[in-house]
C-alpha cells in the first residue's frame, strides 16, 4: 500500500505515489478509532483530455517502475482516475468508494499542466486499475476504505489492517465486516469486533471468520 514514483511523457511531473492504505483502526470496548478518514471542500475537475491537465479525472496512468501518464488507449494504460483533489489526502476530499489505490503528487515542473506556466501542484489522484485486481472492492484486501465485505485481521493491539477475504493475501483474515450502522449499539450481538468506516454508518459491525 505505498511507493513513489515520477510522472512522464508529454506531461512530466514528480509523483510522489503512495498507495494510501486501507486499514482500519478498531477497537472491541468503547468507540471506533479514527481510520483518518479525508476531509475538505477541494473539488475534483474533469479532464479536458490527455496531457492538457496532469492525471486530470478521466485520465490514465502507467504502472512501470514510475507512474507516468499516458493515453488510456495506448497499452501501457493500467489505471484510470476517478477523481483528482489538490492538497493532501489527510485533509482533501475522500476518494471515491471503488477507489484501488492513491497517487500522491508533489509540485514538479512540466511542460504541459493545468494553467500552461509548467508546474504542477501538489495534489492526489483516485486510481482504479482497468483490469483486476481490484483491492479497492469489498474483500479485495486494499483500497483506501474499509467497506461492508472487507476482511481485517489484528495487526496490533487494538489495531487492525484490511486483507483479502479469499485468503490470498499475506494475512490470514480474521473477521469480516458483515454491517454497517451509525452507532456501536446497533450492532448484531453476534458482533465481534467494531471497526470505524467512516461516513454516516461509521461504526463497522465485524463477525469472526
Amino acid at each position: 500500500m505505498a511507493g513513489i514514483r515520477r510522472s512522464a511523457g508529454a506531461v512530466s511531473a514528480l509523483v510522489l505515489v503512495l498507495v494510501v492504505l486501507t486499514a482500519g483502526c478498531l477497537q472491541t470496548a468503547g468507540g471506533p478509532a479514527a481510520a483518518g478518514t479525508p476531509s475538505g471542500s477541494a473539488a475534483a475537475s474533469p479532464s479536458p483530455g490527455y496531457g492538457t491537465v496532469f492525471l486530470g479525472r478521466g485520465d490514465c496512468a502507467s504502472r512501470a517502475r514510475d507512474f507516468a501518464e499516458v493515453p488510456c488507449a495506448g497499452e501501457r494504460a493500467a489505471a484510470r482516475v476517478l477523481a483528482r483533489y489538490g492538497g493532501r489526502s489527510s485533509t482533501g476530499p475522500a476518494c471515491p468508494g471503488p477507489t484501488d489505490f492513491v497517487l500522491h503528487i508533489s509540485e514538479g515542473h512540466s511542460s504541459a499542466d493545468e494553467d500552461g506556466d509548467g508546474d504542477v501542484g501538489q495534489g492526489y489522484a483516485c486510481m482504479r486499475n482497468l483490469l483486476p485486481p481490484h483491492p479497492g472492492d469489498p474483500g479485495g484486501g486494499g483500497g483506501p476504505h474499509t467497506l461492508v465485505g472487507d476482511c481485517v485481521y489484528t495487526a496490533a493491539e487494538g489495531r487492525v489492517k484490511e486483507t483479502a477475504c479469499d485468503g490470498s493475501g499475506d494475512h490470514r483474515p480474521e473477521f469480516t465486516v458483515a454491517s454497517a450502522r451509525a452507532e456501536k449499539a446497533q450492532c448484531p450481538k453476534s458482533t465481534a469486533l467494531y471497526v470505524h468506516l467512516g461516513g454516516d454508518k461509521a461504526v463497522g459491525c465485524a463477525r469472526r471468520v
